[in-house]
């Protein structure tokens, strides 16, 4: 189920910040057309600050075999347009056995502070000094899942460290028909992933797709093909 997650939020990435509000969503995951989960995110941003609050949870066939559950948050500040996370901290339940994670960043720098239980450095494992200006997982997901105005679909490139590996998201130009603005991107493995991880697959297409809402542009929906198979993001 990691590697699921990973893909989750993998599939996904950015966009630009809107005015100060609260906003909330929820998105259900679905994996060679079987409920696998849900995602549900809130975020506030006010002024040049940002907080935000992620559940992802299995469902389906996946909750029947094993209750799984992450829970973040995040926040930071937004300057220039740009979402620059000051703390990051994670817990998960997989069946019972529960591990937490904390970052702190340092001048745009991630440093990892806590792993509980504590956890052995693995060799591929990228030096967090390395790594400035990348953003967290959920910061991540949250600027790529707000509503954008028309003509802001599909962001910029985005790099991003989860504590252990480095990945980037690339996009294509936005082509925009009938109220609707499709997306192609890629998801690159770039550092912290074994030779085999690697070998196996180190670049994952996905389309995007928004919808005109209320005078802005709405994600409602991300496809990709997984290593577990076509996966597809939709929003409740």
């Amino acid at each position: 189920m990691r590697k699921i997650t990973a893909t989750l939020f993998a599939i996904l990435l950015t966009a630009l910040p809107a005015a100060a509000q609260t906003e909330q969503s929820t998105f259900s995951l679905n994996i060679r057309g079987v409920s696998a989960g849900s995602l549900r995110i809130a975020g506030e941003v006010d002024g040049n600050r940002y907080a935000i609050n992620g559940v992802l949870e299995s469902g389906g066939l996946v909750g029947i075999l094993r209750r799984i559950r992450y829970d973040a948050t995040t926040q930071g500040r937004v300057t220039g347009g740009r979402f620059v996370p000051s703390s990051y901290a994670e817990r998960s339940d997989n069946g019972g056995r529960t591990r937490s994670a904390t970052m702190e960043y340092r001048s745009g720098v991630p440093q990892v502070k806590a792993y509980d239980p504590p956890r052995r450095k693995d060799e591929d494992d990228v030096n967090p000094n390395s790594q400035g200006g990348t953003v967290d997982t959920l910061t991540a997901l949250f600027v790529t899942l707000r509503d954008v105005p028309q003509g802001q679909e599909c962001g910029t490139p985005l790099r991003i460290f989860d504590g252990r590996r480095a990945t980037e998201v690339v996009f294509s130009q936005p082509r925009r028909q009938n109220g609707t603005t499709t997306c192609n991107g890629e998801f690159r493995r770039i550092a912290g992933y074994s030779a085999s991880d690697m070998a196996e697959k180190r670049v994952f297409p996905f389309t995007m797709t928004y919808t005109a809402q209320g005078g802005a542009m709405r994600v409602t929906e991300v496809r990709t093909d997984t290593l577990y198979g076509p996966a597809r993001l939709t929003r409740r």
